[in-house]
């Protein structure tokens, strides 16, 4: 009884501070693995982060962090792959910038896109599945079996999009997630594009509300909203860049391994597709050692901060845009970081539409 007395005045846990204050003001400025520990901590904790006006909050307060993957293995064997975050914000400490968000195994697992939260991965090379690494939501795709994967775009309120190349038919598909439809054929009303074109492009970004893609020697934008295809004037030869949004226009980076430096171009005119370049990068290959350059990229955040990641043997180097080295990380079989994921709790009313959808379980470790 005594004990009962004593534990029934015993202080909150957050030191007398206002629920209103400790909800709305820190828990909703956590990450969402710490959110989710302090939701053990009492119910109303519980309660409270669980409303969904809390959950939009909170990933309005996400930050936008690239993320790359990383293959863990056991002997020869790829056993797992790791979804890592890298925070370069200022403040970070250096041993805190790279940090695992999700682990998945039991299959071959590779990124291709992200969106709100949600990554589509190529399982096995040949099939698609997509998860929410947050809440540990997956589902595989199965009626995408024999397309080509181009990119991913919001439609609507809550919807998704999957746009997709042809693998040995005509014209270009839409999948919507969750609609348990079939992938729809959509025209490539543009005669620049080559149908064997669409199943290798080096580059995407979504942009201005248009998916654009580096095909061939070309930018094809693909309106998302009218679903129909333009050819895009690129300041030179695309082939190998990489598309980004930099600065509230397009960006584009392309590597010059001649002279071992990269070029940042970005869009002065969007409309008028005229571009300008922006930064020569010189590489300091004198870091390098005697290790050959696996790859190279530029990836641009959303304040328009530019980072230069480039893959040395076992080591991530970060380089600014001065050519002078900034950080040094040392991962093995680590894969470039070619999107962007900004976490979230809210529930994506897609998962349970889809066959073969688990929470909480494999392939998550």
């Amino acid at each position: 009884m005594a004990a009962a007395a004593s534990a029934a005045v015993s202080p909150p846990p957050h030191h007398g501070l206002p629920d209103e204050i400790f909800i709305w003001e820190i828990l909703v400025r956590l990450p969402p693995k710490a959110l989710l520990r302090c939701r053990a901590v009492c119910r109303a904790w519980r309660a409270a982060t669980s409303a969904r006006d809390f959950l939009l909050a909170h990933h309005d307060r996400q930050p936008t962090l690239l993320f790359l993957h990383c293959f863990n293995f056991v002997g020869d064997e790829v056993d797992s792959l790791d979804i890592i975050s890298f925070d370069h914000r200022a403040g970070v400490a250096a041993a805190d910038q790279l940090q695992t968000v999700a682990r998945l195994g039991h299959a071959f697992f590779r990124p291709l896109a992200s969106c709100d939260g949600l990554v589509v991965l190529a399982k096995n090379y040949a099939r698609f599945s997509i998860c929410n690494p947050a809440t540990r939501q997956y589902a595989p795709l199965p009626l995408l079996s024999g397309f080509i994967f181009l990119g991913m775009y919001p439609h609507g309120d809550g919807e998704y999009r999957l746009l997709l190349g042809p693998e040995a038919q005509d014209g270009c598909f839409v999948y919507t997630l969750g609609s348990g439809e079939p992938p729809r054929h959509v025209d490539i009303d543009c005669p620049a594009v080559a149908e064997e074109d669409l199943i290798y492009p080096s580059g995407s970004a979504l942009f201005h509300g248009s998916l654009h893609l580096c095909i061939g020697n070309m930018i094809i934008a693909f309106n998302t909203t009218a679903e129909s295809f333009r050819e895009m004037r690129p300041p030179v030869d695309p082939c190998g860049a990489d598309l980004f949004e930099m600065d509230g226009m397009l960006g584009m980076s392309i590597c010059n391994e001649a002279t071992t430096s990269i070029d940042i171009w970005r869009t002065q005119d969007y409309e008028s597709e005229v571009w300008a370049l922006k930064y020569r990068v010189e590489l300091p290959v004198a870091e390098f050692g005697n290790f050959s350059i696996h790859w190279w990229v530029v990836v641009v955040s959303p304040d328009g901060h530019v980072l230069v990641l480039v893959k040395v043997d076992d080591r991530l180097l970060q380089i600014d845009v001065d050519g002078k080295l900034v950080a040094s990380f040392h991962r093995r079989v680590l894969g470039p970081p070619r999107h962007q994921l900004k976490q979230t709790l809210v529930p994506h009313t897609l998962f349970p539409e889809l066959e073969g959808y688990v929470v909480n379980s494999l392939p998550f470790l």
